[in-house]
């Protein structure tokens, strides 16, 4: 579960910045949200399950979601990829002090079942790993795992596994402990039961786009070959108030050779062979009815061609919605709200809000522009995050509990369209510009 994610010297973020799921001290009006919102993990401990960002058009809201991209990636992939770094990180480039300083990266976690708490971290500059950290924490008892300098690490004792390794990173002359890449995911590749289990509770952070992306189609058409999670998916789409009776998968003999139009002559004998392909499809069904109301007939058709684009995004969406609720990782989206009916995004949103559906403490963090969602009633204001970038191209993130004077009954929504909260665009440029 995720407790905090911080990173600075990224795209639009200078300096350090920090998104966290620590619940503050504070009391909402409505008091159910004050035990449904929030989850305890220990006596001292309280997380939140949904958090939401906001903030106007090229603030910087997704560099947030891109921070936290990077950072999964270099963490999966460092090892394989000599230049996962170098394709990942874009630096603050707007002021000439950043050019020669690290971008940083930490995230501070627990692993599901277990007392530690985990602070895991590193610094990349120029393709190279600069440092790069692991501590932890049971109670009062801590320390760390282990820290590197350049290629300079020294293991603790507590990192058995790693400590056999420890040598090796100075030699040079070995394909997996590179100047760019990740210690830890080097140990995990080798062998290390920890390293692993580190490596895989940080992986259950997902991050999805609220726009629909091709390639998870295909990883749709395996899941729906699963019955119980078909049926989970085809519920969730019911509810939503789709009049979808079955989803199902185009098969090959069904799948039309045809090349789209637009696609170039050089591609269209290559897509005829079979060695390109359209992105996948699916065939969904609904029922025919008489003049009297009756059932005379199912029809199916194109999942691409016949359904809203509301429809394509909410099935997109649907099975990482359902796997985070179930198993209670942290579900991160952006352009949450794109293509959603806000009373639909409302009621994602109080699914992760909620005991019943959402016993395992599952984080529901999205990026959104969708100011119904935007209620002291739903959200408590540790739960609401305003993005804004200044005059020299920083931006800044800050939660509602950080301005002063708002109190727990505010109109939160009209404050924010105000400018009380800035983080909104100066709409009277427009005025302006066709003035003059």
């Amino acid at each position: 579960m995720l407790i905090e994610f911080s990173f600075s010297n990224f795209r639009s973020f200078k300096g350090l910045t920090t998104l966290s799921m620590v619940a503050a001290n504070i009391s909402s009006k409505y008091e159910e949200l004050d035990t449904q919102n929030v989850f305890s993990v220990d006596a001292k401990l309280n997380l939140l399950k949904s958090k939401a960002i906001y903030g106007q058009n090229a603030s910087g809201k997704s560099n947030i979601v891109r921070a936290l991209v990077a950072f999964l990636r270099i963490v999966r992939h460092s090892v394989k990829s000599e230049e996962i770094i170098a394709g990942m990180m874009e630096p603050f480039r707007l002021n000439q002090a950043m050019i020669d300083e690290p971008s940083f990266f930490q995230i501070v976690f627990r692993l599901h079942g277990e007392a530690t708490i985990y602070r895991y971290g590193f610094e990349v500059k120029n393709n190279k790993v600069v440092s790069e950290w692991l501590f932890g924490k049971a109670g009062r008892e801590g320390g760390p795992y282990f820290t590197r300098e350049g290629m300079e690490v020294n293991v603790h004792s507590r990192f058995r596994e790693a400590k056999k390794f420890e040598g090796l990173t100075r030699s040079g002359d070995n394909e997996i402990f590179r100047d760019n890449s990740l210690f830890l995911t080097a140990v995990a590749a080798m062998g290390g039961t920890f390293a692993k289990n580190i490596i895989d509770a940080i992986g259950e952070i997902t991050v999805v786009s609220g726009l629909e992306d091709p390639r998870i189609r295909g990883a749709l058409q395996e899941i729906l070959q699963d019955r119980s999670a078909k049926d989970s998916i085809l519920e969730l789409m019911r509810a939503a108030d789709f009049d979808i009776e079955n989803i199902e998968p185009l098969s090959s003999e069904e799948e039309n050779h045809t090349p789209p139009d637009d696609m170039p002559d050089e591609l269209k004998e290559l897509f005829r062979q079979g060695r390109i392909r359209k992105t996948p499809d699916f065939i969904t069904q609904r029922t025919v009815f008489n003049s009297s109301g009756e059932k005379v007939n199912t029809l199916s058709a194109s999942f691409e061609e016949w359904e809203s684009e509301g429809t394509k995004k909410l099935f997109h969406l649907s099975p990482f919605l359902l796997q985070s609720l179930k198993d209670g990782d942290t579900l991160v989206i952006d352009e949450f709200d794109a293509r959603l009916h806000p009373l639909l995004t409302k009621k994602i949103v109080q699914l992760f809000n909620s005991n019943e559906t959402n016993p395992r403490g599952a984080q529901l963090i999205f990026v959104t522009h969708d100011t119904n969602l935007l209620k002291a009633n739903l959200l408590r204001r540790d739960q609401i995050c305003f993005v804004d970038k200044d005059k020299f191209g920083v931006s800044s993130l800050r939660t509602l509990v950080e301005y002063k004077g708002v109190r727990n009954d505010a109109s939160y929504d009209k404050d924010y369209l105000g400018g009380k909260y800035e983080a909104v665009p100066f709409l009277n440029r427009l005025d302006q510009i066709f003035e003059h």
